[in-house]
């Protein structure tokens, strides 16, 4: 099955995805796209809880009729306009933590990478993960907007070394990568210039 995909926000290029009836941060204005292209509506999954990733799950919400997931951390940042980029509050009926959780049948692997935001996760369905603003085609999230830290990403990218397999990333901004391209640019640059 095809990982569908579009970008949103004319300042943010911010990319939202459809796989197995997920969807993964649909942006500003995203509504129209979605509710073209998704097929049996699983589930609103969230990378974090920044208003371009964000934007579209309340009308969506009220649309579908399905559950909201972002992790707990960022849970707060449902209904607290943190960037004030004009954010409609949304309800989160998933709070989750690291872990697998199966959703209408499929496994669904979220991993905690705060730094960008304290909630930042990573979200791996069959061969793919979806990364957010954590990981992206050759460089990482920023960690100086309010609530991020460097501090965690640092330790959040030793924790990505980790990784023993490797799977292609759709990223939250541009282009797709792999884990194993992005990890050896992590090991010899990132770790060093933080």
């Amino acid at each position: 099955m095809q990982v569908k995909s579009n970008s949103f926000g004319e300042f943010y290029h911010t990319n939202c995805y459809i796989y197995k009836g997920f969807i993964i941060d649909p942006g500003i204005d995203a509504t129209e796209w979605v509710l073209k292209n998704v097929e049996n509506p699983k589930a609103i999954l969230l990378t974090h809880g920044h208003f371009d990733h964000t934007w579209s799950v309340s009308e969506l919400q009220k649309i579908l009729k399905i559950p909201v997931y972002l992790h707990k951390d960022d849970n707060f940042m449902a209904y607290e306009d943190i960037l004030n980029g004009g954010l409609t509050p949304f309800e989160v009926d998933i709070a989750f933590e690291e872990g697998e959780y199966e959703i209408e049948g499929v496994n669904v692997k979220f991993r905690h990478f705060a730094g960008h935001t304290p909630g930042t996760s990573t979200i791996e369905i069959d061969d793919f993960m979806f990364s957010g603003d954590f990981i992206f085609r050759g460089s990482i999230g920023r960690s100086d907007f309010p609530y991020s830290s460097q501090k965690e990403m640092k330790k959040s990218l030793k924790k990505f070394l980790n990784i023993n397999y490797d799977k292609i990333i759709f990223a939250g901004h541009g282009a797709k990568t792999t884990i194993k391209r992005e990890q050896e640019i992590v090991k010899n640059y990132w770790l060093e210039v933080l």
